[in-house]
């Protein structure tokens, strides 16, 4: 029985199957944002106090975040390019805490395309699963 509990304890801790379906449900939700113009709807899966990793350095907190998007993206379609994401992993942390690794495309009028990856580090919050820390590459 002692030996039972302490291999719980050792082993990566347990994440309900639910998890992956509401972050893999949120994504498909932010990317639809993204892709429509709707910033609020694609930054709804951020946490307050993100933070985004750049080359350039830190992006700290949501509302910091949204105007860096705004400044490079706006309104203009043609830069925005449509959003989709293809997981390719994810691993628990803690109860509270997941990380996720994708794919993400951008796919523009005229059929070009960009492709990078992404880590993610999601919290559960009162409000459900938010991203609390980006690096897309």
């Amino acid at each position: 029985m002692i030996a039972t509990m302490m291999l719980a304890v050792v082993t990566s801790p347990a994440v309900p199957a639910d998890a992956e379906t509401a972050i893999a449900a949120a994504l498909t939700d932010s990317a639809a944002g993204w892709s429509a113009g709707n910033m609020r709807r694609f930054l709804a899966i951020y946490a307050e106090d993100a933070v985004f990793v750049t080359k350039a350095g830190l992006v700290r907190g949501k509302a910091a975040i949204a105007a860096r998007y705004d400044r490079s993206y706006g309104k203009d379609a043609a830069k925005r390019g449509r959003l989709s994401f293809r997981i390719l992993g994810s691993r628990g942390i803690d109860a509270t805490h997941r990380m996720l690794w994708a794919q993400w495309r951008l796919d523009y009028p005229g059929g070009r395309q960009d492709a990078g990856v992404t880590s993610l580090l999601f919290e559960r919050q009162p409000a459900g699963w938010r991203i609390v820390s980006d690096h897309s590459s």
